[in-house]
């Protein structure tokens, strides 16, 4: 099945239960067991079942089934927002006296997870020039234990080489992880490029709509082959002591998705709740067309933006001028870009007079809306940054984002026209 058709009926059976046609919302924290040996079965894992919405819920197993089977994933896990969901894929991963490596044009939340929460936990992140992949070797130590970059960036809309990244992972049996946020399993599935791990913000485009916080992860087909008699990752082939002795890949089921529920879900609880899986299943069902729309809103407001005298350097890989517009043909569908535009005002002043002045854009930390959003990220979401650090990541204080919503592009062009002034 194709895109369109698997976001719609994956994950759910119209024929079972009261047979509704829309996927219920299972509202209810816990489950009754129908005896003593029922329960003890599912604690072991000797039946499969639901025990707690902290675990696993049926509208969340909807959301988590559709979505992995959008990604042609083994398996995949919802969690409460998309900070958590990347928080997972590394506590999944690194202890303390770990290290990960990451490329450096990363979201300001990724960034300070990275440089400042992770280091008290005693997990160290090395950064690489996304223009350099070749870097990561030099940065690669038997401690090791993910690469991460994202495959659309945000805010600096660029793209790394995902087969130069993957090659050097393999070569040193090192996962890999992309936070597909932007770009979404619509438009780059990357457990079908040679990564091991997707991450994303369901909140953004998978809402659609700025309605409900989620996070998803997903870990793709014969990863448990390439983690079984992995040194780096010695606690998924050695006895989990927290849970009977169990033996993450001596089980018939995706090791890192499984490890993430029973050991990460259990013990932080960062986990979806019913309702707002519940919405996001419903995102995804319109996933598809919208951002196929948002795409092709966004390249022409940045065709216009790079016609325009008072903006410099627009960042939007759709552009035939972009740096990485070779990228984006070669491994996004259609070459479609999602819905990012960010560009260089003239000054400080002139990027938050544009931020203030606009009428259909609102000023808002949020992307992936069906409204069109408007961001100064240097003052907000990479505010916490150094100057040194917003270098580093490509964030000038004259850079705006946009996220081009789904109105009349001709409208938006319109407003920033207005913006900008003549």
């Amino acid at each position: 099945m194709l895109n369109e058709t698997i976001a719609i009926h994956a994950g759910y059976d119209k024929h079972a239960g009261e047979k509704t046609m829309a996927v219920p919302i299972y509202q209810s924290t816990a489950y009754a067991f129908d005896n003593a040996e029922h329960a003890a079965n599912l604690f072991c894992l000797k039946e499969l079942g639901n025990i707690y919405t902290r675990l696993m819920n049926p509208t969340t197993s909807v959301l988590e089934n559709r979505f992995a089977a959008l990604e042609g994933a083994a398996g995949a896990i919802a969690t409460s927002s998309g900070s958590a969901a990347i928080f997972y894929a590394i506590a999944n991963l690194a202890e303390a006296g770990d290290n990960i490596v990451s490329a450096r044009n990363l979201y300001g939340g990724t960034l300070n997870l990275f440089s400042h929460t992770f280091k008290r936990f005693g997990i160290t992140v090395r950064y690489f020039d996304p223009e350099n992949p070749s870097e990561i070797e030099g940065l690669i130590d038997d401690k090791t234990k993910a690469i991460f970059f994202e495959s659309l960036s945000n805010p600096a809309i660029e793209m790394v080489d995902f087969e130069a990244i993957t090659a050097i992972a393999k070569k040193h049996g090192v996962i890999t992880i992309c936070d597909n946020t932007v770009a979404t399993p619509i438009l780059f599935k990357p457990l079908q490029n040679g990564i091991d791990v997707s991450v994303c913000s369901a909140s953004k485009y998978i809402s659609g709509q700025g309605l409900s916080l989620g996070g998803l992860l997903a870990d793709r087909v014969g990863l448990n082959d390439f983690i079984v008699g992995n040194p780096r990752y010695a606690h998924f082939n050695e006895p989990d002591e927290s849970y009977h002795g169990l033996i993450y890949t001596s089980l018939p089921f995706p090791a890192f998705t499984l490890r993430a529920r029973l050991s990460l879900l259990r013990d932080i609880g960062a986990s979806a709740s019913p309702f707002n899986s519940w919405q996001l299943v419903q995102g995804l069902e319109t996933l598809s067309y919208r951002i196929k729309a948002h795409s092709a809103n966004a390249l022409e407001v940045a065709k216009f933006l790079e016609a325009h005298p008072k903006v410099k350097n627009v960042k939007y890989p759709g552009l035939k001028s972009h740096k990485h517009h070779h990228l984006a043909q070669k491994y996004l569908s259609g070459g479609l870009a999602s819905g990012l535009v960010s560009f260089e005002a003239e000054s400080f002043e002139a990027a938050k007079n544009i931020i203030d002045t606009v009428k259909i854009f609102t000023p808002v930390v949020n992307i992936g809306d069906s409204k069109s959003l408007v961001t100064h990220p240097a003052s907000t979401t990479h505010s916490q940054l150094s100057t040194e650090e917003l270098k580093v990541a490509g964030i000038s204080e004259r850079l705006v984002r946009l996220s081009i919503g789904l109105e009349e592009p001709s409208d938006l062009i319109e407003d920033l026209k207005n913006a900008l002034g003549d």
